[in-house]
């Protein structure tokens, strides 16, 4: 017996801290006194309102959620009657937070009188995972097509253009510009299956400690000596970002196509483009062809402030030959999520008119053999 009480008097004093609990929890949690005045948040909380919990605690709620909008209404009425309130597809839009869909309860504090706990979980985020994966296999997919393209289609196209060209010796004048179309259009499928040779190289990634701040340098250098001369380009970056393992050019590669497509959208005046680098702790996601959840916490954000993603697209925008340009080969974000998927990271993206922004999670690396910086 006495064994019995000294095991629960260790177990007691070693206890986790609440907050420590509560900050490892994914879903949004705020606690707000009886005046609705916001006295302690969770590190996802923070991610939700994208700033940091001094500035948000001692804050009235009202100025972190729109004072008639669907959750301060979920808040009135447990307040009102004392009891738990939840509700499911609740709509929440702020310059902060953008447009979420979210889960929403609501409970008084049994112990302090007056006092409510918010939880905000996001529906989409199981939702985003999946899209993760699938940009993922859509990359894979093009390596297998890459290749195919090239055995089954470049060859036979190479015979295809000889014969138009042995046919316009002795074809007659008016004629010619026949034997001449099909020479120019083989021509523009081997250009393209070209471009595509990039997804058949399957040779191991050449890593090493990649500082993303001056791959992000050279990407802004580029853009802004080329097709973003025009725009303004924002910086946001946490200097204090361990290093990725992955490989330089290849990270170059990606984040400039990403901030080409970020200047093609963004308007001609007023244009934006801001790019924000942020470590989020926690972010962890089961993989493919990996054992338990890997961690993902270096986080690259590029955002415009074009008119957004067609809502027709969206399902398919990593795929191949997807494009809203007039003149594009819809190949770029396919091999962004190649790269990216090489570097074993993942993508996602959210649009709304005038707020597109794609958010691209790395794993960092965590040995003690590379300073952080």
């Amino acid at each position: 017996m006495m064994d019995d009480f000294v095991d629960r008097a260790t177990l007691s004093s070693a206890s986790a801290n609440p907050e420590a609990i509560l900050a490892a929890v994914a879903a949004a949690t705020i606690a707000v006194d009886e005046a609705l005045t916001i006295r302690f948040v969770n590190a996802a909380a923070e991610q939700l309102f994208q700033t940091s919990a001094p500035a948000i605690m001692g804050e009235a709620l009202s100025n972190f959620l729109p004072p008639s909008g669907a959750v301060m209404s979920l808040v009135d009425q447990a307040k009102r009657e004392g009891g738990p309130v939840s509700a499911y597809g609740v709509m929440l839009d702020t310059p902060r937070t953008g447009v979420r869909t979210l889960s929403v309860h609501v409970a008084p504090m049994s112990d302090t009188n007056g006092w409510l706990v918010l939880s905000l979980q996001e529906q989409t985020r199981a939702l985003k995972i999946g899209q993760q994966l699938e940009h993922r296999k859509a990359a894979r997919s093009m390596t297998a097509m890459a290749s195919l393209l090239a055995h089954e289609v470049k060859n036979p196209l190479s015979g295809i253009r000889g014969a138009a060209q042995l046919l316009e010796q002795n074809a007659p004048e008016d004629e010619k510009h026949l034997t001449q179309l099909i020479r120019d259009e083989c021509d523009r499928i081997v250009a393209l299956v070209d471009r595509m040779d990039v997804f058949s190289d399957e040779r191991p990634l050449a890593r090493s400690p990649v500082n993303i701040h001056i791959v992000l340098e050279r990407v802004r250098r580029i853009a802004e000596n080329g097709f973003a001369k025009n725009l303004k380009i924002i910086e946001r970056y946490d200097p204090s970002l361990p290093p990725v393992d992955g490989n330089n050019d290849q990270l170059v590669q990606a984040f400039l196509n990403l901030v080409k497509n970020a200047a093609e959208a963004a308007p001609r005046t007023s244009g934006e483009i801001v790019i924000t680098t942020s470590y989020k702790q926690g972010v962890r996601v089961s993989l493919p062809g990996t054992t338990g959840r890997v961690q993902l916490p270096l986080v690259v954000t590029i955002q415009d402030n074009g008119p957004g993603i067609p809502d027709d697209i969206r399902p398919h925008l990593f795929d191949p030959f997807i494009t809203t340009k007039t003149h594009g080969s819809g190949l770029g974000l396919a091999l962004v999520a190649k790269i990216v998927a090489d570097h074993g990271g993942i993508i996602e993206f959210e649009s709304e008119p005038k707020r597109t922004l794609f958010r691209v999670m790395l794993p960092i690396i965590t040995t003690g053999e590379v300073a952080y910086g």
